[in-house]
């Protein structure tokens, strides 16, 4: 390609070279049409001539058609006095003066203009006197108009005009023919003039096309050609910028139009993958509440689209606040994620801990919060002060260009972001950093979530955990085990919560329920229902006079809440909405009565392995009031399981609750050495890796009572039978061998007839249980329960409770059907 000295083309341009062929080409052509004109000129007089003389004809024949609508509009209205022939009458009146005027202009010789004038002046005579007058006279109904005289008059003058018309059309067309003849001779010598140019145009013609072909169209085909595969997006062609001035800076300017696309692409190209890497690390990254998981979906996508290598260090603590350390920019880094092109990276592993020099990039972005860089780390020894045994093998491995970016988030630095580069041959530069700090900032984004989720979910979950039983209490009635599985949703742990209490009479009171919403307002609103509960159940009620009590006191707490929502933070407020399962189990009558307020019923696993679902009344969730509770009784043989558990063990989104019911049979039915593992067969048979809701499971074998372990006797309501039960009572305890707790037992036996007697009301019956304690139950048809008080030293009675509380272990009273029973225990000598 020619290089051409700016200021200095030396090149013609089209316009010259334009001029220059058009000029020689006119000059031709003139010489050979001059010759032409002589010709062409008669041509065109005698063309003219005739055109002249045929248009005197014609006006000619219109001016005598004008004698003839005068004629026929005159004669048609004198005859039929019809206005209607008047028209074309009136319409050559209006058209003569102009007619006449070009029809003598038309006239071709001084002879004819000569008879033309006479012509006009003859129709004008003959308007002026006869026919005006005639249709005068016709039109006032004068005889006249119509007489022969009349009508011979105007035929004579109209035969007149007629003969000079045809005296004048004649000689028109002897002129017109000898003009015809004339104009053909004219024509034929044109005829062969323009031969003659005509051919030696088309040589010049030719010539000129070729010339503009090769200078002008070739070019103009080849600048189109490089426009439209610049247009397909094939910015490296070229044009050849010879030729003409103008084709030479067409070349050059789509030249320059390409590279300067060319240019523009690479920028809008860079400029798309920072858009792509920013939306993927969006979408990407924070997919899971966790740290680590965060940590290392943030180096997987950044690498390798920006970085060859990526790491995340965080301040320690990682799953704690934002501390002082991390607001002056310095602290402790753990390392989180480390990834790049290959496994074997020469970065420091994961969890390992260290904290930056004050010169390193590290602590600089801690200090600054901006992005820093190091675009030549063979030249840089700083950088090496914070990682001097990694140093080497970083540099060995082609690493060679750095960028640390500080992860903030919501005012807190948590760490720095580090990108290395070492197969991308460019290093960082100033535009990279900013984008380095755009990755930062939404990995720091996500990474706080998950911290502040992890921390708000280990705060609930402990709770939750201290909430609920830490170790279940030691009874008789029956074994268990129980599961407690959090959520593993974003929602946190929920409010599900179970229970086991030992009542009266070796009694047991198994609990399970449910606390709508997750969290810790749902973590705390269950402590305070499971502490309720245990109140209630000290108390002894059965299962749904419990519930009642627990419904109203729901009920209270959500009016206090809402209350306090309406002073302070409504966001604080629990939902207080809570299903609940309370069961009594008796192992010496092996009867279990529950009660439900809308919460699933247990099932049931007897001895022989069948397993089928509890049937029954399900009340109302607690907080709804008004609606009673009702209680379903079961008779359990021994070693029957009871399975108490919360919705999120059956419900599920895959399947509806009586689908998930079957499961959890099936999942029973299977064999199981210990409790222990059928927890463990049911959990994995219906719960996924992570539940979508808590899950509390308690399961219970039943236990019963020997006949030989339990004593009981019908007391008359008399004085005197106090003596006969204090002998029942030794000589029971005398063949369990237990003389040693006689005396106690013999003194409190006599203290609770003898209240029996006085205070309540038949049927009296008096019952000792050995079992883990020795248990004294005196029961009366009185519902007056007595109370503990202090006797003065001057009262005379009112020392018995006082007696049996100072004796015995506990002591209690509970409501029955018929009455109510008082209570004690003591503990048994063995042990």
């Amino acid at each position: 390609m020619r290089r051409q000295v700016p200021g200095k083309d030396l090149r013609w341009g089209l316009t010259r070279l334009t001029v220059v062929a058009s000029g020689l080409l006119a000059l031709l052509i003139g010489l050979i049409f001059g010759f032409m004109l002589w010709a062409i000129n008669g041509m065109r007089d005698s063309a003219d001539a005739r055109k002249e003389t045929r248009m005197g004809v014609v006006e000619t024949e219109r001016f005598e058609q004008l004698l003839a609508n005068l004629e026929t509009g005159q004669r048609g209205f004198v005859i039929t006095k019809q206005d209607v022939f008047l028209q074309p009458w009136r319409a050559a009146l209006r058209d003569f003066p102009t007619q006449s005027r070009e029809f003598q202009a038309h006239a071709t010789s001084p002879a004819q203009k000569r008879l033309a004038e006479k012509i006009t002046r003859g129709i004008d005579s003959y308007i002026r006197t006869y026919s005006i007058p005639l249709v005068s006279a016709a039109q006032r109904g004068d005889p006249a108009a119509s007489s022969l005289l009349t009508t011979a008059k105007g035929r004579l003058l109209a035969d007149t005009l007629r003969d000079d018309f045809t005296l004048y059309m004649t000689t028109e067309r002897e002129l017109l023919d000898e003009r015809t003849d004339t104009a053909t001779a004219n024509a034929d010598r044109a005829v062969v003039a323009a031969s003659a140019g005509l051919g030696a145009s088309i040589l010049l013609i030719v010539g000129f096309a070729v010339y503009q072909s090769r200078a002008i169209v070739r070019p103009a085909r080849r600048a189109a050609a490089v426009a439209k595969q610049i247009a397909d997006g094939d910015l490296g062609v070229r044009m050849e910028t010879a030729g003409p001035a103008e084709i030479g800076a067409l070349g050059a300017s789509f030249n320059t139009m390409a590279e300067s696309l060319q240019e523009s692409r690479g920028r809008t190209e860079a400029a798309r993958r920072r858009l792509r890497l920013l939306y993927n690390t969006s979408v990407s990254v924070g997919t899971t509440l966790d740290v680590e998981q965060t940590a290392r979906e943030l180096v997987q996508v950044v690498v390798p689209q920006f970085a060859d290598f990526a790491t995340v260090d965080l301040l320690t603590p990682v799953h704690g606040e934002a501390g002082e350390a991390s607001q002056a920019g310095a602290g402790e880094l753990q390392r989180m994620a480390v990834g790049g092109i290959r496994e074997d990276h020469p970065f420091r592993p994961v969890g390992t801990r260290r904290t930056p020099p004050a010169t390193t990039l590290y602590a600089r972005s801690l200090r600054t919060r901006l992005g820093h860089i190091e675009a030549d780390l063979r030249t840089s020894t700083s950088w090496r002060a914070g990682d001097p045994e990694y140093a080497e093998r970083i540099l060995d491995e082609g690493v060679h260009s750095l960028i640390t970016a500080p992860m903030l988030s919501r005012g807190d630095t948590m760490g720095v972001l580090s990108f290395w580069r070492s197969r991308q041959d460019e290093p960082f530069d100033e535009e990279d950093v900013s984008l380095a700090e755009e990755l930062a900032a939404k990995g720091a984004v996500a990474i706080d979530n998950a911290r502040r989720y992890t921390r708000e979910r280990s705060t609930a979950l402990t709770l939750q955990r201290s909430l609920l039983p830490q170790r279940l209490p030691e009874q008789a009635a029956v074994e268990v085990a129980s599961r407690y599985l959090p959520t593993g949703e974003l929602g946190g742990v929920g409010g599900d919560w179970f229970d086991v209490i030992p009542l009266s009479g070796t009694r047991v009171a198994l609990v399970v329920g449910d606390v709508v919403g997750h969290g810790l307002h749902a973590a705390a609103a269950m402590g305070r229902l499971r502490t309720a509960v245990r109140t209630l159940a000290d108390v002894d009620l059965p299962p749904d006079e419990l519930l009642t009590h627990l419904d109203d006191l729901v009920i209270r707490l959500a009016d206090g809440e809402q209350y306090s929502a309406e002073l302070h933070d409504p966001a604080a407020v629990a939902d207080l909405g809570a299903t609940c399962l309370y069961a009594v189990y008796d192992p010496v009558s092996r009867r279990c009565t529950l009660a439900t307020a809308g919460h699933p019923l247990p099932v049931v696993i007897t001895p022989d392995g069948a397993v089928a679902p509890v049937t029954g009344h399900i009340g109302p969730p607690l907080g709804i009031g008004g609606l009673p509770f009702e209680t379903t009784e079961l008779e359990l043989e021994p070693s029957s399981v009871l399975a108490l558990y919360t919705d999120g063990l059956i419900e599920s989104r895959e399947h509806d609750i009586d689908r998930g019911i079957a499961e959890l049979c099936r999942a029973l039915a299977r064999p199981a050495a210990t409790l222990e593992e059928a927890c463990d067969i049911v959990t994995g048979a219906l719960l996924p890796e992570r539940p979508a809701d808590d899950v509390a499971l308690l399961l219970a074998r039943t236990r019963a009572l020997s006949p030989d372990q339990v004593a009981t006797w019908d007391i008359p309501a008399d004085p005197a039978e106090v003596e006969r039960a204090r002998r029942l009572v030794v000589e029971q305890l005398d063949a369990w061998g237990l003389a040693e707790a006689a005396f106690i037992t013999e003194l409190v036996a006599s203290e609770l007839v003898t209240n029996a007697v006085r205070h309540g009301a038949p049927p009296i019956r008096l019952r000792i249980i050995r079992d883990r304690t020795l248990i004294c139950e005196v029961s009366d048809g009185s519902s007056t329960a007595p109370h503990l008080r202090r006797a003065r030293e001057t009262d005379e009675g009112g020392r018995g409770l006082l007696l049996v509380a100072g004796l015995t272990q506990s002591w209690g009273t509970r409501q029955t059907t018929t009455g109510k029973t008082i209570w004690c225990e003591q503990p048994l000598p063995d042990y």
